[in-house]
């Protein structure tokens, strides 16, 4: 190997970029799925709000409590699923959760009253937790940070798609339900699409692989070369972040991301919760196939924007200066769909929710790449479960925050009510532009390093190269 040879695991070693190659290839698409199932169970609730009130007299009380006790229970059980797939490896524990998810989703199919849809919709959040926050997990130990928000992007392409195809797909087992078969339609929908997140789950066992080092499909010098560029960074973000469970729970780093993602997930949820409801009002049309049909198109922008991003975002400084302005316009979009809606603009309404929806799906990888660029092995655990857990719980105030400003300030529209769900994205702005002065994280310093190209790599990086390498490289020594 010459001096100018690129080093194993190096930005511009081939053998890395084949390995990435075959990882994406092989471990993506499996993880778009499970997500993909993962908001079908989870929202599959509001197509048979209707049907569950008449058939089961389930009172909207009951209903509004069982939507948002499901962020309870997902973030009670977020650190120890973690902890336990740390413990058990990805491939096990991940198809473990959409298992145990997939029957406590069909099992609504068996709803008879208030209180066993209450218990059910806590159970379904218990049993999803850990996915999300596993998957980042596992991608930050499978992928380099320089690709790392490219492969989030990817993995959050679930979240349009299931928007997209969901509300079909759920509507057409309601109707072959109640047509074909003797069960009530929503039962029908319940039941097959919790018995998809089983299938998935099995599924899981053989498609996903918890290292690099037991991929089969990756031969001996790019499991070296993979292995050696996430030991450079494993060795990085051990200097850099906290040692231990408890340290990264108290981390202040930690707390700080946590803020972050939960300023998001309320501008999330905020939006996606209401959004064929104020599609809907925009349009002066009931919630239909029409307005189905537009509330589409935000979440087909959404996807391409969010994987476009993902692609680009590969340096510090466009992580934060697209981060701060993908926050910025995700909070003016909201207050222009508000203002849009309080003065009878409907397309302008609908061009403010798709930037919006574009806005914050394409900034939530970017988010991601800050924590997972200092924390590892099981303080990635515990941080990564707490900044998922107690930012999600954005999703539970969200709709309630939404609902006592409407009412402290009512307004036909409901504006005020939208408004206040984009005053945080801004929050969400300025902090992630304040990491300026953080000093940077050791592992994002090495995405803007050019040196370690045409250099060997030390420590643990370097003794992971392969030994054919290390004897052929000897062999020339010993004859030069």
């Amino acid at each position: 190997m010459s001096a100018t040879s690129p080093a194993l695991g190096s930005t511009h070693d081939p053998a890395l970029r084949s390995a990435i190659g075959k990882a994406t290839k092989h471990l993506m698409p499996m993880l778009v799925i499970l997500y993909f199932v993962a908001f079908l169970d989870r929202t599959n609730v509001g197509f048979a709000e209707e049907a569950l009130s008449v058939d089961r007299n389930i009172s909207d009380a009951a209903f509004a409590l069982g939507a948002g006790i499901f962020f309870i229970g997902y973030a009670i059980f977020e650190i120890p699923s973690n902890l336990l797939l740390k413990r058990f490896g990805a491939r096990f524990w991940l198809a473990r959760i959409a298992v145990t998810w997939g029957i406590v989703a069909a099992l609504f199919s068996f709803t008879t009253n208030d209180t066993m849809f209450i218990v059910l919709r806590f159970l379904l959040g218990v049993t999803e937790a850990g996915l999300f926050p596993g998957v980042i997990m596992y991608l930050s130990e499978w992928f380099p940070n320089k690709v790392r928000v490219r492969m989030f992007a990817i993995f959050y392409l679930a979240q349009p798609f299931s928007q997209m195809i969901g509300a079909p797909l759920s509507g057409g087992l309601i109707s072959v339900g109640d047509q074909v078969t003797p069960f009530h339609g929503w039962q029908v929908m319940f039941f097959g699409e919790g018995i998809l997140a089983v299938l998935a789950g099995v599924a899981a066992l053989f498609f996903l692989t918890n290292s690099p080092q037991q991929a089969k499909w990756l031969d001996d010098r790019q499991k070296a070369s993979l292995t050696a560029a996430m030991a450079r960074e494993d060795h990085a973000r051990n200097e850099d972040g906290p040692k231990g469970i408890w340290k990264a729970m108290a981390s202040g780093r930690v707390w700080y991301f946590t803020i972050i993602y939960f300023c998001l997930q309320v501008a999330v949820y905020g939006t996606t919760f209401y959004l064929p409801q104020q599609v809907s009002s925009l349009l002066g049309q009931d919630v239909g196939w029409q307005v189905g049909l537009v509330a589409a198109i935000p979440w087909l922008v959404g996807l391409v924007a969010c994987y476009l991003v993902g692609s680009k975002a590969d340096t510090v400084g466009r992580r934060r200066r697209w981060g701060a302005m993908f926050y910025v316009t995700t909070g003016l979009s909201i207050l222009g769909s508000a203002w849009a809606g309080a003065n009878g603009q409907p397309i302008l309404g609908i061009l403010f929710i798709t930037l919006a929806v574009a806005s914050f799906l394409a900034v939530g990888p970017i988010t991601w790449a800050y924590p997972t660029a200092f924390l590892t092995g099981a303080a990635a655990a515990a941080g990564i479960g707490l900044i998922n857990s107690l930012g999600n719980l954005g999703g539970f105030v969200a709709p309630i925050m939404r609902t006592a400003i409407n009412e402290v300030v009512p307004t036909d529209s409901g504006a005020f009510g939208i408004v206040s769900l984009g005053v945080l994205a801004f929050v969400a702005a300025v902090m992630i532009f304040c990491t300026k002065f953080f000093g940077g994280a050791k592992a994002d310093e090495l995405l803007d390093t050019s040196h370690v190209a045409t250099t060997r790599p030390r420590g643990a990086a370097e003794r992971a190269e392969d030994p054919h390498a290390a004897a052929t490289r000897s062999t020339k020594e010993t004859n030069a």
